[in-house]
């Protein structure tokens, strides 16, 4: 696997004080994986990367595991690309995140989101962002799930499916699950 390049924000040397500075934008998608309840120590993280502006779309199975309010930058779930659009000109909310977005991370994503986006399923924000999503930039998945389930054989192809999509895979890694079980 390649290591992934980041650009690098341009931050503006010491004597120049007037020239406006290009944010990175990184759109976190997060899905019902117990990882999710490691969703506010990631974005606490990616926020002391200077240069960047995140922002999170969430599957309602991945809110059972974070509380919201430790989230300190915009949170989108299904429910605000609904009400945000009423009528042909108002905006499509998984369109415009895409826009804005300048890399996505998936992380956790859980082996239904992997079978849905395998699939070409995109029946809620999240996988309607990355159904839409622009093939030249970068998209990053880390699966995360019960042992058994990565070890499954659908779940190597459905993995195989996104890579092919041109998706970069970030490898699971072998601990004590919170179930106990100890594994990938």
């Amino acid at each position: 696997m390649e290591p992934i390049s980041l650009p690098d924000p341009q931050f503006p040397s010491e004597n120049s004080s007037s020239v406006p500075q290009k944010k990175y934008h990184i759109l976190v998608g997060v899905t019902g994986s117990v990882a999710a309840l490691k969703l506010p120590l990631l974005i606490s993280q990616l926020l002391e990367i200077p240069g960047l502006e995140v922002k999170v779309v969430t599957t309602e199975r991945a809110k059972h595991f974070y509380n919201a309010q430790e989230i300190p930058v915009a949170l989108y779930s299904d429910a605000d690309e609904w009400q945000l659009w009423k009528g042909r000109s108002d905006p499509v909310l998984h369109i415009d995140l895409r826009r804005w977005a300048d890399l996505m991370l998936v992380a956790p994503l859980d082996a239904n989101t992997l079978a849905k986006i395998a699939n070409g399923i995109c029946d809620n924000l999240l996988t309607c962002v990355i159904r839409a999503w622009d093939l030249s930039k970068p998209l990053l998945f880390c699966p995360a799930m019960n042992t058994a389930m990565w070890e499954h054989p659908i779940t190597a192809q459905q993995v195989e499916q996104l890579k092919g999509f041109g998706y970069t895979e970030i490898p699971c890694v072998v601990k004590k699950l919170v179930c106990g079980d100890e594994g990938q």
